[in-house]
């Protein structure tokens, strides 16, 4: 018998976990086409992404807006430059800070969420029973939980950039910039490309925690230890996910607005 190299299995693995995210992916939009959704349970995984994440995105990114002008306004105002500072903080809050933050955030709040339940139900012979009954679990627990998570992280970024324009505010007029400058900055600068952008990348990140986190649940194995594992992996791979696809995701859509002439 010959002993597979550590190298094979790696490959193995990776091929196994994105085979599994894109078979997730394909049943899901067959069930949507097909009209099999669960607009109940769709409606209930809105209100535990959605409010359940709410709170911790606006006060994350709110922060984070603090500190991005907190940096920036200082040295601005060395260079008296105090006109650019709204604009600027805007623009990064909107094409990178608010779609990022508030993906890591759910990320951690809701794919967790979704891996541990699924994995509880896995090891409980919950989903087995949904396959003898011919129920298809990813009819009955993936498509509700991907339709979720793609309806609200969009509405939750953009109330998480509101509080980061605002937390960039405060931090603005407390280093010296003037309320009517930084709002005028901003009004001069930030495009309404910057906000499609934004909100652009929020898509390929809601499919990348829904699925990642169901993937996650649906292939536990181990019992109780299994579920904490499966929990741990969602969330690390999801971040790690979101952080590679938003570099990509970047180039893309700076190529596409030099395209379309914005």
């Amino acid at each position: 018998m010959t002993r597979r190299l550590p190298l094979s299995n790696w490959t193995l693995q990776f091929f196994e976990f994105f085979g599994g995210l894109a078979g997730l992916l394909g049943e899901s939009i067959f069930h949507v086409l097909r009209g099999a959704v669960s607009y109940r349970h769709t409606i209930r995984q809105m209100a535990d992404v959605g409010v359940g994440s709410l709170f911790v995105a606006l006060i994350t990114v709110g922060f984070s807006g603090a500190v991005a002008c907190l940096y920036i306004a200082i040295q601005l105002v060395k260079l008296g430059q105090q006109g650019y500072v709204g604009g600027l903080v805007g623009k990064s809050l909107l094409l990178e800070i608010a779609p990022v933050i508030t993906a890591v955030v759910v990320a951690a709040r809701a794919g967790s969420s979704m891996a541990a339940e699924l994995g509880s139900m896995v090891v409980t012979e919950q989903v087995d029973a949904l396959r003898a009954l011919a129920t298809s679990p990813t009819q009955y627990l993936v498509v509700p939980r991907v339709l979720g998570t793609l309806i609200m992280l969009p509405l939750i970024t953009v109330l998480a950039a509101g509080a980061g324009i605002l937390g960039g505010y405060v931090a603005a007029v407390a280093n010296g910039v003037s309320a009517t400058l930084y709002w005028s900055s901003l009004q001069r600068m930030v495009e309404v490309s910057d906000a499609i952008n934004g909100l652009a990348k929020t898509i390929p990140f809601a499919l990348i925690i829904s699925l990642i986190g169901c993937r996650q649940g649906l292939t536990t194995k181990g019992g109780a230890a299994g579920v904490g594992r499966a929990t741990t992996s969602a969330v690390v791979f999801a971040m790690i996910s979101i952080f590679v696809s938003d570099f990509f995701l970047s180039v893309l859509l700076q190529d596409a607005n030099k395209l379309l002439g914005f």
